[in-house]
């Protein structure tokens, strides 16, 4: 349990645990600052302890934490297991899939801007230490950003190892810091009251309102507490969280809003200049550690959520490097990674400072997780079995802090809030593209197939001739003949002594077990159908499943074995089925398509491809 504690407070509570950076800066120097008297500070103070309460222990360690699909958590994960349960048939789960894909959509919106913002913020306690390293506070952080995004094909598993117990003391160093300053002024204290936070709401008016953006950006990194489950467990997400990493973040906060109670002029930058002189270049250099973790847990979500999205058909398929052996979880895809690396460096090249990066934050988070409480209510009501009374009041109590976080970010649009939504927007096209274009294909494809049963009778009398060995075809229907085996009829002239019609399904939970893996019917003599069964986060291999096949009678041996794959060659018709930009985006990304050899584990030495065209 204490690994598991360690490995949760590195890797989970990373994003989160870098706020205390920029949170109280932005809140008094910001858009709409507030001037550092005791009412403000204690206000502000206020706000975020029980934002936190609000959002982060009662929402997600205590409700969101529940809503696991059979251990898995994140966006799909929720829109998943809320699908699979709400009744009333496709329609009603609408609704579900819109709202789950713009979540995900905007969690990688929300995985360019925190490496981003994060790695900024500690490079730039450098200016406090010296203004002669300000020139150089951009160059440092892109150096350290491509590092971590070099060093992500190690697997995360190593990289969040080496750098956990960073974190840990990262936490306790801000607990600290906290303590020290709340000693010279322990009035402080006394924002815990939640009447300073209502009494600055309600004296301060539309300033106070705004202000609620900046309080917002300590609560950024929440929602990964949902997405780590996987790896974690439940448990000790929460033990960390209530035990340690809370009370470590509260500490710092009170003991950055005593310091602007003693001196005002600290609010450009409250944290750095919280910390003794003899222990500024350490903490600079911790804090960067500590973003750094921020980022990968971001960096791991964003490759989870990928894989995820290719499971379940709404991106083409990606190479997805496995780095443990035995932990399902850690993966690395290049194309995902070198993307992200990409618009990362370009929002730090653009932006310069993570003062004008905090306009683009907060927006896509908020968004997110308003996305997710909407979805929770299904899971609350069809899932848990909740009456509606009791699940619609969660819901709403939930969804107006939600959306009152959300509207307090929503004025930051015109000044870089733009970005995660451009980001999301555009992610969720693609999604629905593919999805769709898939569909397209896929009836355009069934248009000339020829039904199974007379297909079957026609090959009974040996005609055409049969030679050794097992094909197997790779097809997407179950109710008829892949283009691909009469292809090879047409112009072989011949078929093998055992035909297999393979069908890989991707089911709504994370991992399917060996039992529930394979479904073999045997169709005729040596002609069979085989459906295998993956979970969303599992890689499909083939070659291995279909050894489950032998107590079935169906014999396997790799070497004598030969996959048939048809290869689709895409162009428009006159008259396109979908929007003509889906049609071009949904053809570009067909190109680009990582090979089904390659996603599937099948040996290329074992495939036969063929070809056909079709006009969608």
């Amino acid at each position: 349990m204490a690994a598991l504690m360690l490995g949760a407070i590195g890797v989970v509570f990373g994003d989160i645990g870098t706020s205390p950076l920029y949170t109280m800066r932005e809140a008094f120097t910001g858009p709409h600052p507030m001037d550092p008297t005791l009412p403000h500070v204690l206000g502000v103070l206020s706000l975020i302890v029980w934002s936190q309460v609000i959002v982060v222990t009662l929402k997600y360690v205590t409700y969101i934490l529940r809503a696991d699909n059979r251990g898995e958590g994140g966006m799909f994960a929720l829109m998943a297991l809320a699908m699979r349960k709400a009744p009333g048939g496709v329609h009603r789960g609408v609704p579900i899939l819109a709202a789950g894909l713009f979540g995900a959509a905007l969690f990688f919106g929300d995985a360019i801007i925190t490496p981003a913002i994060s790695v900024l913020s500690a490079v730039e306690g450098l200016k406090v230490a010296t203004p002669d390293f300000a020139p150089y506070v951009v160059p440092i952080a892109c150096v350290v950003l491509v590092m971590l995004f070099f060093f992500q094909r190690k697997g995360t598993a190593k990289v969040g190892a080496f750098f956990s117990p960073i974190t840990c003391v990262w936490f306790a160093v801000l607990g600290g810091l906290g303590v020290f300053s709340i000693a010279q002024t322990p009035a402080v204290l006394h924002a815990i009251n939640p009447y300073w936070g209502l009494h600055f709401l309600y004296t301060d008016g539309l300033r106070g309102f705004l202000v609620m953006g900046a309080v917002f950006l300590a609560l950024t990194g929440a929602e990964a507490l949902y997405a780590d489950i996987g790896h974690f467990g439940k448990k000790p997400i929460r033990l960390a969280w209530i035990g340690f990493v809370q009370p470590c973040l509260v500490l710092n906060y009170f003991g950055q809003g005593a310091l602007l109670i003693r001196e005002p002029e600290a609010a450009a930058n409250p944290f750095y200049l919280m910390v003794p002189e003899a222990l500024l270049y350490p903490t600079i250099a911790l804090a960067t550690a500590a973003t750094v973790i921020a980022s990968q847990a971001v960096i791991t979500g964003a490759f989870s959520l990928a894989r995820q999205a290719v499971q379940l058909g709404y991106l083409p398929r990606m190479e997805v490097r496995h780095t443990s052996e035995t932990e399902i979880g850690q993966i690395y895809i290049p194309r995902v990674n070198w993307l992200l690396c990409v618009c990362v460096l370009a929002l730090v090249v653009g932006f310069q400072s993570s003062s004008d990066l905090a306009a683009a934050y907060g927006v896509s988070v908020s968004g997110e997780m308003c996305v997710a409480t909407l979805i929770a209510y299904v899971v609350a009501r069809h899932v848990w079995n909740w009456p509606r009374w009791l699940a619609l009041s969660v819901t709403i109590a939930l969804l107006t802090v939600d959306l009152t976080f959300f509207l307090a970010n929503a004025v930051k649009i015109a000044d870089g809030g733009w970005l995660p939504l451009v980001v999301g927007g555009v992610l969720y096209a693609v999604f629905t593209t593919w999805k769709l274009g898939r569909r397209i294909l896929a009836e355009r494809l069934h248009e000339g197939t020829v039904p199974l049963d007379p297909f079957i009778a026609r090959i009974k009398d040996g005609n055409p001739p049969r030679v050794a060995g097992t094909a197997v075809f790779l097809t997407g229907a179950t109710d008829g003949v892949p283009y691909a085996l009469l292809h090879n009829m047409k112009h072989n002239k011949v078929l093998h002594e055992r035909v297999v019609l393979l069908t890989v399904v991707t089911e709504q939970i994370p991992v399917v077990g060996d039992k529930d893996r394979i479904e073999v019917t045997a169709l005729d003599k040596n002609f069979w159908r085989v459906v295998l069964h993956y979970g969303f986060i599992e890689g499909p291999n083939i070659p291995r499943a279909l050894r489950l096949a032998q107590p079935y009678g169906l014999k396997f041996d790799l070497m004598e074995t030969s996959f048939f794959l048809g290869r689709e060659n895409l162009v428009p018709r006159a008259r396109p089925l979908m929007p003509r930009w889906r049609e071009k985006l949904f053809i570009a990304l067909s190109k680009n398509a990582y090979a089904a050899t390659h996603f599937f584990r099948i040996p290329s030495n074992r495939v036969v491809e063929l070809g056909t065209q079709v006009e969608i």
